[in-house]
This record gives structure tokens, C-alpha cells and sequence, in this order.
């Protein structure tokens, strides 16, 4: 069988062969000479056509009617025409050299025979013309017949001078007198009628069809040589290494094939139309006789028609050869692409499987690496299928004869190599996989039984087991569990290590050696359990006494221990009797306390394992998380299902999650697995990786952020994909909250540990721990609503740690000069969130809270900052155990706070203390280092006394009279009050309201203030006046409006005074607190006086009673 090379390599010859036989035709039909390797195709200039010569043609000074003489010479006639002789020399030679090339070779070779007709002329003109004939006639001349002038004078001038000038012709001529003698030589059937002839010429019908001719010769000749060079550069054409450019090839191909198609059935129609000229002529006359030309022209045109048509055939066949070449290789390229693309994608499968640890560590591990290597499947199954596909289009190309078959075949069994090879290693790893996860399975069954063992261990409550019923009812349970072992536990070691030798890894045989022993050591606590509980249910009967009893009297409250001990003693071992009772009780005391150690260092590691197996599982989810989702976003192949709004987020959706994983991947999971068998020393490891665990700060700020960005891409098809190929059931933003989760969870294991290690080595360690991850909460949670504040100019930072944070009710009163701004507090408060820095105090005001999830977290709008150098608090405010006040600037601005519970008001006084504190001591530790004048007292005073306050009062001139009232601020002390009182209780400085203090002055060291002096100042019984109104809380409360006249009778117990109202005559109990309130509140330095003239004296205007606090910024020298 022939190639198809081969194939177009002879479609090419014979088409080459025809194209020289169409070269031939064309050259009859146009009169000219050619070679077997020249003719029409050649590019060199051909003879004249009538079309370049129609001007010269049109004068008619020589014409070629078609005739022939009798042996067959082609007649040229010259008639009459007078202005010969003014002819261009040109003009004579391109005419004569056009109508000499119109006869065949053949013709021409025999001779011309040229007729002058020059009746009409003179003898000069005669001669001139026969001259010019001589010098510029182009082919070969047979003769010369001229119809000689028919005047006399002419006629016998041309016979004397044609004899004397009959050599200088050079040629054969001969003189005509008549028409008649012109038969004699030619047949007058070869002749117009002008020369005695039968034919009938018209000059302008003969140009026409010469034009006509040529035109078509023409297009047949330009047709053949575009036909041979595209034949040409069809065969030369080599094929392209790649399928664009094939494809572009084989479509410029095709459109010049169409182009050439187009061009042969526009010649073949011309040629019809020509050859329909031809014969017009017996179309219209049946007995017309055609002329020697006419039908040379008619065979050649005729011939040259069936060469086109055979031509056509050939060439499509040539064509459908190459066309059928560059589509075979067109599908060769194709094959060879695909070819690549697919081997490269079963490399990196290869690659993928051959990196693909088959290795896991507990059965929740070996599901995730099987559910990856199914993962893997999937994407090989996908490859392997294309592969095979690829190769079964290369055998069906190889079936179809392609020329490319050596190329095809070796690519087809490599892909089917590769894919089996594919296979065999996915089947290998599988099954490896499914055996590890069987062992992991048998070795997870097993070590749960001992779980659930130790765990009945620790369950079963110990003093119910003292009694007969409750151990035989223990003993029965644990017998019951022991029937499970078999189903559960791993009986043969050995077995197991030799029935699983394949996927052994070092890990897995030291997991099943683990295992192994954990179950002898849960067999062994259960062996003990049966025996001591055995012991504990076996039947209590009265000793047998071998010799005479002695009457005795026997406590029926003998433990079992004592009786079981006296069985075993004879009579004559009576004293060992009476002396071991005792100490078998206290065996019983201090086995109990051991079986109670016992079971809780089996809940202590019960715990401890729940900690182990969640981190280890948070880890793998975090890896999972990193690699299926992180690192995608940065794969080539996965960038376009990633929309716009995702590009170049990913610290922003993930924040510093990988942070978060390299830490307990690389750290802190191995430094908990340190602290296995010592579960209650583990808060050490809390402990020493506390400031690690502060990175999960930065993730929560970040969660509102990463929260909304999920929001907005959440239906992408980045995001489905990857949950697809993780097989995860739950999205995204399921995982993103895992380490909020995580965090929180310490917390729960943590307090779990410290129950059951009360008493242990490490049960401070755990406390401490627990008290670090709560402050590390409560550092997340402050920062989540820090960063939510809005509006504040400043560098939050500078403002120092945020101390705490909360929602409160605020009144505010403003000083103008002497006067006070009416009293807002009776006005609807404004609700403000208060964040305590330690150097400023932020009001802010908290905006509605939208969205979901993270994004429902409120914000903050900063309205007011105080700073906590120039802030001073007051307890107690307005009659409310819920309200304190807030103010700086010796009260030039008060702020009225009332916190939602009296815990939240105690927990924020003692943190506010705790700041002024520290700036007290500071202030004081810089004061020192100045001039003793400066701002403390001589050394004969009080050595700890400063001023709190810019202002003193008129009261302060008498220094005895303060001493003995001990008018005082509230000491900023470190030692907290007492849970009676939630500050500190003091009577003021008896000050005249028209004074301009507002505040408080003392000359003692507020730090040196003793609490007990507090409680001694309690009111005494008498009358007062009420300055607000107050709601009985109870039954036996009392409840009183502003005004009212109020007596106190006695004080009762919890700090609660029975009280009556004069005005409305009722009676009942109000509390201390509230009552100082109530009554310490008077616009005016109302003086209380008690009825007995116990006590008495002047409370101030300012919130007496109560104590108040100023900071540093306040201290004058």
C-alpha cells in the first residue's frame, strides 16, 4: 500500500503532466512556437494580441481573411490602402508579425503567400510597398502576387520598371493585371469578394473573435500557472509542528483551492462561450464551409476544453490527497497536545501518590488520609480516564492508515503503561490504608474499652460498695463489662503484629504496645477491684469460737473488716483481737482515700485525653483549612473561580491562623503529650506558653473583618470547589471559628482538671492557668469592643491597657462660678460605654448593632475622655447603692454613673482605686526625691498626712475640732472594704454650703485611713429630715419621700435600721446605706441632731457620708 506521501507525490506528477498538455493547446490556439519545456508557463514576453494592436488592426492596410493558396500556403492580403506609405515602420511590423503567427507552425513552415492589391495606385507606391514587405515581413515567404495598377500609364510603367527592378525585391513577386490570374493561384473560394472571391469578411467581426480567442487563451494560461505554482507549493509545503498553525494552514490552503476551482469554472465557461462563437457561423448556415483557421481554432479550443476538465479532475484529486495530509496532521498535532497535557497530568498524579504518606496515628487521622487519598482517586480517576481516551483516539488514527502510525503507537502504549502503573500504586495504597484504619480501629475499640473501664472504675461510688448488696451489686457490674473483653480487647498481641506486619510503622507498633499495656493495666485494676469487692460481699456470719465463749458484748456496728479479722485468729490470739480492730478501721479510712485518689487520677486523665485527642483534631482541622482553602487561593489553576472582592485577601479572611497552627503543631501539642501520664502538672505548660497564646488577641480583632469578607464571597465557586474536594460537610466560616472556639475551650478542660486535682503537686499551677486564659478572654473580648470605637482623635494606645469595659447609665452637673447647673438627675440619663484606661476615662455612645455573625458586633462613637491624673470618684451618689459618682477638676464637672448591678459599681470602684492608687504612690515617690517644704508637712506631723484637695475649708483653722470629728476623704487604699460596706463610710468636714469648697480636704495620709475607724461611724438614734425619695425594697421595709421627718429607734442586725416616719406615723426597716443617702443629702447645711444629743454635727452639701476619691493632679504644695 502506497503512503500518503507517496500519493501526493504522484497526484503532483500527473497533474504536472497535465498542465504541459494544456501548456501545448494553449500555444495552438495563440499561433505560438514552444518547446516541450517552455511555453505559456514561462514568464518571458509572448507575441502581440489583437488587443494590443486593435488601433493598428482597426487601418485594415493588411488583413488575413483565412484563406489558403493550393498547397495550403495561408494567405495575407494587403488592399487598397493610399496612406501605405505614411505608415509607421511599427505599425507595418507589429501588424505583418501578428497576422503571420495567427496560421499553425506547420502553415507557416510551407510559406506565406502575400496578395497586394494596388489596382487603384501607381507604379511608386507599388514598388515602395514591395520594398517595405521586403525589409519587414517576419516569416517565411512563398510569394508574392500583386494586382498591378489598371491604367494604362501605370500598367506599362510597372511592366518596364518591375523587369528593371525585379532583383531588388529580394523575392518571389509576381504581377497580376487582373483578378482572373489571381484564381490561377489561389482557389477564389479562399478569397473575399473584393478579389473575385466567395468569402464573405468583415474585418471587425474577424478582430472581435480574435480578442476573444486570445482573452480566452490568456485566461487558461494565467489559470495553468497559478494551478502549477499552487500544485508547487502544495507539494513543497512543510508540515507545522503545532495544531494552530496547521489549522491556519489547511484553511489558506483550502480557500486557494477554492480560488483555483472558482478560476477553471470560469475558463471551461468561457471556453464554451468561444467554442459557441465558433460555430455560430453553421449554426446559421449548415452548408457554410469553415475555413482552415476556423477549424483549427474550433479542434485546439475543443482540446483545450477537455484538458481543463481533466486538469480539474486531477487537481481535486491531488488536492483531496493534501487536504486529507494536513488534516491527518493536523489531528497529529492535536493527539501530540493532548499527548502532553495528559502525561504532565499523570506526572503530577504520580508524583502526588508517590509523596502521599500512607501513614496515620489514630483512626480520625486514618479516615482524613483516606478521604485525601480518595480525593487523589478522584482527580487520578480523572486523569487515567482521559489518558485511556487519548489512547483509544491514537489507535482509531492508526487504524485510519495515518502516516504518522510509527509516532502514534509508542505514545499509546506509554499512556496505558503509565496508567496501569498509576492504578497498581493507588490500589496499593489503598488497601494499606484500609488495613491501617481495620488496626486503627481494633486498637481505637480497644483502648475505649479501657476508657470505659477506668471510667466505671471512678464511677462506682465507694461507700455504697461498703455494704453486702451494694459490692455484690459493683461486683456483678464489673463482671458484666469483663464478658465484653474478648469482643473488644486485643487478645494476642503477637497476632496482631504479625497479622498486620505490612502496615506496621514504628508509631503503629508502639500504639499497639501502648495499647497492649493499657489493657493489662486496666485488667490488673479491675482484678483488684474484683478482690477487695469480692471480700466486701462475701457472707458476714458470727466468728466460730473453738473454746468456751466468756460473755462479751459484741458493737453491731463491727465493719466486715473487724469480724472477717476475727475469723481468722484462734481463741488463744484474743489479745491480737482486742488490738487489731482499730487498726483494720483505719485500713478501711486510708483504702477509701486511695480508691478516691484513685478514681480521680482516672477522671484527671480522663480529661487530659480529651485535651490531647481535641488538639490533635484542631491541628489536623487547621492544616485542612491552610492547605484546602489558603493555599488554593494562590493555585494557577483555581484563579479564575476566584472573584474579584477575594483577590489578595487572604490574611484578611484567614488572619494569622497559620501563626496560630505552626504553635501548636510545632510546640505546644508536643508539650502537652509531655504531661500524658502527669495530667494535673499540666498547667505549667499553660503557664509557660501563656504569652504564645496571647497571638489569638490579634485572630479575634480580625474575626469581624474575615467575617465580612466571607459574607460577600461566600456563594463563589472558589469556595464550593474547595469544600468539594475536601469532602466537608460544613463551609468555610465553620472553621474560621475554631480557634474562638478553641480558645474558650481551655478554659472548660482547665476548670474540669482543677476539680479533680485538689490537693496535687500542680493544683496552683492549674489555678494560675485558669486565671491567665480568663484574662487572655477578657483581653480578647476588651479588644473586640476597642476596636470598634470610632471618632477619637488620638492614638488609642497611648491611652495605656484597657483596665475594663461596660454599659452604664450617666448624669452629668456642671460648676458655673459659685453656682450649680440644675440638677440633671432627674432627667432621662444617656446611655454611654465606659472604658477604663490607665490614663484616661472614654465615654462613648454605642450605635445599633447590625448584620450577623460577627458583623452584629457593636461600634462606638467617642463623645468625652476624662484623664485619669485630674479624675476624683465619689461611692455613693444619689441615694442609689448602684451610682458613683465621677468628677475632676475639684468638681468643676461631675459625672453621675449608675452601674447595672452593685457588683459591676464595686468591681469598677476597686479598679478606679487601684489606678489613683498607683498615681498616688508615684506622685509621692517623685515628691520625695524634691524639697521636704515642697508639698509634705514638718517631720513633727503626720509622716504619711498630704492634701487631696486645691481648696480647705473655714473648718480647717481649727485643727483639734477636725481631729476630734475626724473629717477626712476616703483613703485610696490597696486593702479592699469588707463585703458589708462598699466603701468607705466618713462623716465630712462640717463646711458652710456658701463656701466655694465643693470638694474635700484632709490632713491625714488617706493611705494610712483604717476601715475600722469606718465602722465605727454609724448614725445614732434620733430625728432627721429626709432629701429624697426612697421605695421600700420588702415587706418590712419602710418606704419615704423627700421631707418627710424620719426617727431612728434602733439599729438591727445586717446593717439595717428600724425606722418611723412621723408624718405618716408608719415604721420599718431601712437599710444603712441607703438611709446615709437619704438623709446626707440636704441642699442646705442642714444640722442633724440626734434626740439624746449623742451625736452631732454638720453634713456637708457634697455627698456626705460617702467617700471620695481625687487623684494626684490635685495635690498643692
Amino acid at each position: 500500500m502506497m503512503s500518503l506521501l507517496e500519493l501526493v507525490q504522484e497526484g503532483r506528477g500527473v497533474l504536472s503532466g497535465l498542465l504541459h498538455d494544456l501548456s501545448a493547446s494553449i500555444g495552438l490556439l495563440t499561433r505560438r512556437s514552444c518547446g516541450p519545456t517552455d511555453g505559456i508557463l514561462q514568464s518571458e514576453d509572448g507575441p502581440l494580441c489583437a488587443a494590443e494592436i486593435g488601433s493598428e488592426l482597426q487601418k485594415q492596410f493588411a488583413i488575413r481573411p483565412g484563406g489558403r493558396g493550393m498547397n495550403g500556403n495561408p494567405v495575407i492580403v494587403l488592399p487598397e490602402f493610399p496612406d501605405f506609405s505614411e505608415l509607421e515602420e511599427e505599425e507595418v511590423q507589429n501588424v505583418l508579425g501578428y497576422l503571420s503567427n495567427i496560421p499553425s507552425v506547420a502553415a507557416s513552415a510551407v510559406g506565406f503567400i502575400l496578395v497586394i492589391d494596388r489596382r487603384l495606385d501607381r507604379w511608386a507606391a507599388v514598388r515602395a510597398t514591395l520594398l517595405r514587405i521586403a525589409g519587414s515581413f517576419p516569416g517565411n515567404l512563398h510569394l508574392v502576387l500583386v494586382l498591378r495598377p489598371t491604367t494604362l500609364l501605370q500598367r506599362t510603367l510597372s511592366d518596364f520598371l518591375f523587369k528593371y527592378n525585379r532583383d531588388e525585391f529580394k523575392m518571389k513577386v509576381v504581377m497580376l493585371s487582373s483578378v482572373t490570374e489571381l484564381h490561377a493561384y489561389i482557389d477564389p473560394g479562399q478569397l473575399t469578394t473584393e478579389l473575385g472571391g466567395t468569402q464573405e469578411y468583415r474585418h471587425d467581426s474577424w478582430i472581435s473573435h480574435r480578442t476573444a480567442i486570445e482573452a480566452f487563451a490568456l485566461m487558461v494560461k494565467t489559470t495553468a500557472q497559478t494551478l502549477q505554482a499552487f500544485g508547487t507549493e502544495l507539494a513543497e509545503t512543510e508540515l507545522p509542528n503545532d495544531a494552530e498553525a496547521t489549522t491556519n494552514l489547511l484553511h489558506t490552503h483550502t480557500l486557494k483551492k477554492d480560488k483555483m476551482t472558482e478560476d477553471l469554472q470560469v475558463a471551461q465557461s468561457q471556453g464554451g462561450q468561444l467554442l459557441e462563437c465558433i460555430n455560430e457561423p453553421l449554426q446559421t448556415d449548415p452548408e457554410y464551409i469553415m475555413t482552415s483557421d476556423e477549424l483549427e481554432n474550433l479542434a485546439t479550443v475543443q482540446r483545450l476544453l477537455g484538458q481543463l476538465d481533466e486538469t480539474e479532475t486531477a487537481f481535486d484529486e491531488f488536492w483531496e490527497r493534501h487536504r486529507t495530509k494536513l488534516e491527518q496532521c493536523l489531528q497529529l498535532r492535536h493527539f501530540e497536545q493532548h499527548f502532553r497535557e495528559v502525561r504532565a497530568h499523570l506526572d503530577v498524579t504520580s508524583e502526588r501518590l508517590s509523596g502521599f504518606s500512607e501513614v496515620s496515628v489514630s483512626p480520625a487521622h486514618a479516615e482524613h488520609v483516606l478521604r485525601e487519598l480518595s480525593g487523589h482517586e478522584d482527580k487520578a480517576c480523572d486523569a487515567l480516564d482521559h489518558a485511556l481516551s487519548l489512547a483509544c483516539e491514537g489507535d482509531r488514527l492508526i487504524d485510519n492508515s495515518h502516516y504518522a502510525e510509527d509516532s502514534i503507537r509508542p505514545k499509546c502504549s506509554e499512556l496505558r503503561g503509565v496508567c496501569e502503573e498509576i492504578s497498581s500504586t493507588l490500589r496499593s495504597k489503598k488497601s494499606f490504608l484500609l488495613r491501617a484504619m481495620e488496626l486503627h480501629h481494633a486498637l481505637e475499640k480497644a483502648s475505649q474499652w479501657c476508657e470505659d473501664g477506668i471510667f466505671l472504675l471512678a464511677s462506682q461510688p465507694v461507700d455504697r460498695c461498703q455494704s453486702q448488696d451494694g459490692a455484690e451489686a459493683a461486683l456483678q457490674e464489673l463482671e458484666r463489662y469483663l464478658d465484653t473483653a474478648p469482643l473488644h480487647t486485643i487478645a494476642d498481641r503477637s497476632a496482631i503484629c504479625c497479622q498486620y506486619e505490612a502496615v506496621l510503622t514504628t508509631q503503629l507498633r508502639d500504639q499497639v504496645e501502648r495499647v497492649f499495656q493499657k489493657q493489662i493495666s486496666v485488667q490488673e485494676m479491675f482484678e483488684k477491684r474484683r478482690v477487695s469487692l469480692k471480700k466486701l460481699a462475701a457472707k458476714q456470719t458470727r466468728p466460730v469460737q473453738p473454746v468456751a465463749p466468756r460473755p462479751e458484748v459484741k458493737s453491731p456496728l463491727s465493719s466486715p473488716n473487724q469480724q472477717r479479722k476475727e475469723r481468722r485468729y484462734s481463741a488463744d490470739n484474743t489479745i491480737c483481737k482486742k488490738v487489731e480492730p482499730p487498726i483494720h478501721n483505719d485500713g478501711t479510712r486510708h483504702a477509701s482515700l486511695s480508691e478516691e485518689e484513685e478514681n480521680l487520677a482516672v477522671l484527671r486523665r480522663h480529661v487530659m485525653n480529651e485535651l490531647l485527642e481535641t488538639e490533635r483534631a484542631y491541628v489536623e482541622e487547621l492544616l485542612c483549612v491552610l492547605e484546602g482553602y489558603a493555599a488554593e487561593m494562590d493555585n494557577p489553576a483555581m484563579a479564575h473561580l476566584i472573584p474579584s472582592t477575594l483577590l489578595s485577601k487572604k490574611v484578611v479572611l484567614f488572619g494569622n491562623m497559620s501563626e496560630i497552627y505552626q504553635f501548636h503543631k510545632r510546640t505546644f501539642l508536643k508539650e502537652l503529650e509531655a504531661y500524658t501520664d502527669c495530667p494535673e502538672l499540666v498547667g505549667h505548660c499553660f503557664l509557660e506558653r501563656m504569652k504564645d497564646l496571647q497571638i489569638y488577641e490579634a485572630y479575634c480583632q480580625n474575626k469581624p473583618r474575615s467575617e465580612s469578607l466571607w459574607r460577600q464571597c461566600s456563594d463563589c465557586a472558589f469556595f464550593q470547589e474547595c469544600q468539594k474536594k475536601l469532602e466537608h460537610k460544613l463551609g468555610l466560616d465553620s472553621y474560621l471559628l475554631k480557634p474562638v472556639q478553641r480558645i474558650t475551650k481551655y478554659q472548660l478542660l482547665l476548670k474540669e482538671l482543677l476539680k479533680y486535682s485538689k490537693g496535687c503537686d500542680g493544683c496552683d499551677d492549674l489555678q494560675q492557668a485558669l486565671s491567665s486564659i480568663l484574662g487572655i478572654l477578657k483581653a480578647v473580648n476588651d479588644s473586640m469592643h476597642l476596636i470598634a470605637i470610632t471618632g477619637y482623635e488620638g492614638n488609642l494606645s497611648d491611652l495605656g491597657r484597657l483596665l475594663m469595659q461596660g454599659s452604664f447609665s450617666v448624669w452629668t452637673e456642671h460648676k458655673k462660678g459659685h453656682a450649680k447647673v440644675k440638677d440633671l438627675a432627674r432627667f432621662k440619663p444617656m446611655q454611654r460605654h465606659l472604658f477604663l484606661h490607665e490614663k484616661a476615662l472614654l465615654f462613648c455612645k454605642r450605635r445599633e448593632e447590625n448584620g450577623e455573625g460577627y458583623e452584629k458586633a457593636p461600634s462606638y462613637s467617642f463623645k468625652h475622655s476624662l484623664s485619669m491624673t485630674a479624675v476624683g470618684i465619689t461611692e455613693s451618689a444619689k441615694g442609689d447603692n448602684k451610682k458613683f459618682e465621677v468628677w475632676c477638676n475639684s468638681r468643676d464637672e461631675v459625672f453621675i454613673v449608675q452601674a447595672p448591678t452593685p457588683e459591676i459599681k464595686t468591681s469598677w470602684l476597686n479598679e478606679i482605686r487601684k489606678v489613683l492608687t498607683q498615681q498616688l504612690k508615684a506622685c509621692r515617690d517623685a515628691s520625695q526625691q524634691k524639697s521636704s517644704d515642697s508639698v509634705f508637712p514638718s517631720p513633727t506631723s503626720n509622716s504619711s498626712s498630704i492634701s487631696l484637695s486645691p481648696f480647705r475649708s473655714s473648718g480647717q483653722k481649727n485643727q483639734k475640732k477636725q481631729e476630734e470629728k475626724k473629717a477626712e476623704t476616703s483613703s485610696v487604699s490597696d486593702s479592699s472594704s469588707s463585703p458589708k460596706h462598699k466603701g468607705w463610710t466618713k462623716a465630712s468636714l462640717s463646711v458652710d454650703a456658701s463656701e466655694e469648697n465643693d470638694g474635700y480636704s484632709s490632713s491625714e495620709d488617706p493611705m494610712n485611713s483604717d476601715p475600722e475607724d469606718e465602722a465605727g461611724r454609724k448614725l445614732a438614734p434620733g430625728k432627721y429630715t429626709v432629701v429624697a425619695d426612697c421605695e421600700k425594697a420588702g415587706p418590712q421595709e419602710l418606704s419615704v419621700k423627700s421631707g418627710d421627718i424620719v426617727q431612728l429607734i434602733r439599729e438591727g442586725e445586717e446593717g439595717q435600721w428600724f425606722v418611723k416616719n412621723l408624718r405618716s406615723s408608719q415604721e420599718g426597716w431601712v437599710a444603712t446605706a441607703n438611709l446615709l443617702s437619704l438623709i446626707s443629702k440636704s441642699k442646705s447645711s442642714q444640722s442633724l441632731s440626734s434626740s439624746d444629743g449623742s451625736v452631732s454635727g454638720n453634713l456637708s452639701t457634697s455627698s456626705s457620708c460617702s467617700e471620695t476619691y481625687t487623684s494626684f493632679s490635685d495635690i498643692k504644695p
